[in-house]
């Protein structure tokens, strides 16, 4: 028997029981974007008159102690401490140092059982005993062997336990919150959007993916979510900024989402309680619309005016509107979106994936899935002329080309443009996507070219 397997023969033997407290227990979860949890645990306690110690386990392994809070009528806090020197059959050796155990060896011809009284001396990449006049190595050598241990000592726990030293007004029952916050718990938003572009419609499923990494199971929890950047401060207490994933949004919308809210932030309750396992990753549906208005673009950015030393691919991307016109009518709570088009067979394949971040209704969305085998652009600085000391008038040309057997359109955006840019010159009409970018839709023959030129000035 390895030294692993003998520790947890002798570590199960003392763990504990305690599933009355558990099935009184009404938790409550509340999870956020950002590795942050607000558990709620109400539990039903019988109290003495005056000072006594209580014990709460169960809480989460990764609590924030500075942030609990108990409340119960009559009751005064004084004294908390979080103990989360867990029992594993290693810890248990590393406290017994010093100590006596029982060493119970089995051999294996006759099964007969011997047991001596040995001394840990030491539990360092090993265990060294003493046992009598000899100094014996715990060896990994086949022989059936185990360990007996007395007690096990205070300092350990089964479970992350919090204990909380309180001052009773009076004896009797009565019911106590015990809030906190603790890393661990995450939560996620996935989408699956199955795109038919005969129909320029696409079907979209939503799903939240819920994580546990705090090291405790939340039994028959309600469950709620909420979607937004908290701020935070990090161990250094200095500010955390959010996470910025790349949005995906056009435009932002105006449109009030559906759900309930919490301040500036948007809350997704569970419809049920639901069980949490320890280092669990679970998933529940929110969101699902079918025939959302969509159509499938085809993007060129480019960030300032050059020439490109060959052609570059376009980016293939599916643009729809969160809004209620479109089929929609609903925020989007960041996540990564997937899409799916039918082959001809009829069956979905997987076409491309994209981060969108949190995204109010009514917004323009372009979600890339790729880049475009047959679709390119070639960018040409033609001239470029100093027409200030602080500004510059910029001659350029687009080369499209289509190699498929169908005509599409070229979404081309050019940025660049600083203060009081003007175009002077163009042979398709623009518009203004933002203070320094230009967009232009370019319809490119199938099999064919098509050919951008305009003429801006800017500076600053």
């Amino acid at each position: 028997m390895n030294r692993r397997a003998l520790l947890a023969t002798a570590g199960l033997l003392l763990i504990p029981l305690d599933g009355a407290l558990a099935q009184e227990r009404e938790v409550s979860v509340t999870i956020y974007n950002s590795d942050l949890a607000l558990v709620e645990d109400a539990r039903p306690l019988d109290l003495k008159a005056g000072r006594q110690r209580l014990e709460f386990k169960d809480v989460s392994a990764a609590i924030r102690p500075e942030t609990v809070s108990l409340s119960a009528p009559g009751v005064t806090i004084l004294e908390q401490n979080f103990d989360y020197d867990l029992l594993t059959p290693d810890k248990l050796m590393e406290k017994a140092v010093g100590q006596q155990v029982r060493i119970v060896r089995t051999n294996p011809g006759d099964g007969k059982e011997t047991t001596e009284v040995a001394t840990v001396l030491a539990a360092n990449e090993g265990v060294v005993l003493k046992i009598g006049d000899r100094i014996e190595v715990l060896r990994d050598d086949g022989v059936p062997t185990r360990v007996i241990f007395d007690k096990v000592p205070e300092t350990l726990r089964a479970r992350p336990t919090l204990s909380v030293s309180v001052d009773a007004a009076s004896a009797g029952p009565r019911q106590a919150k015990l809030s906190y916050l603790t890393s661990g718990l995450s939560w996620k938003a996935d989408y699956v959007a199955l795109f038919d572009e005969a129909k320029n419609a696409l079907d979209l499923q939503g799903w939240i993916t819920l994580s546990n990494t705090s090291g405790t199971p939340f039994e028959n929890a309600k469950t709620q979510l909420v979607a937004g950047d908290v701020n935070q401060l990090n161990q250094n207490n200095g500010y955390r900024p959010p996470r910025r994933p790349s949005s995906g949004m056009v435009s932002a919308g105006t449109e009030s989402g559906t759900g309930e809210r919490v301040a500036d932030y948007y809350v997704y309750p569970l419809p049920e309680r639901t069980t949490i396992a320890s280092n669990q990753n679970k998933q529940v549906g929110f969101l699902s619309a079918q025939g959302v208005s969509a159509k499938k673009v085809y993007e060129v950015r480019e960030g300032w005016f050059s020439s490109d030393a060959e052609p570059v691919k376009a980016v293939v991307a599916i643009q729809f509107n969160s809004g209620k016109l479109a089929g929609l009518g609903s925020q989007l709570p960041a996540g990564t979106m997937r899409v799916y088009m039918r082959d001809a067979a009829g069956d979905p394949k997987f076409v491309g994936e994209n981060a969108i971040g949190h995204t109010p209704a009514g917004s323009e969305l372009s979600i890339k899935t790729g880049e475009a085998f047959d679709v390119s652009s070639q960018a040409t600085l033609v001239a470029e002329t100093k027409v200030s000391r602080t500004r510059s008038r910029y001659e350029m040309r687009y080369l499209l080309r289509n190699a498929k057997d169908q005509p599409v359109t070229v979404e081309l955006r050019q940025g660049g443009l600083w203060r009081d840019g003007e175009v002077k010159a163009e042979s398709l009409k623009s518009r203004r996507i933002d203070a320094r970018t230009l967009g232009w839709s370019v319809p490119v023959p199938a099999n064919g070219e098509a050919v951008l030129t305009f003429t801006v000035e800017t500076g600053w």
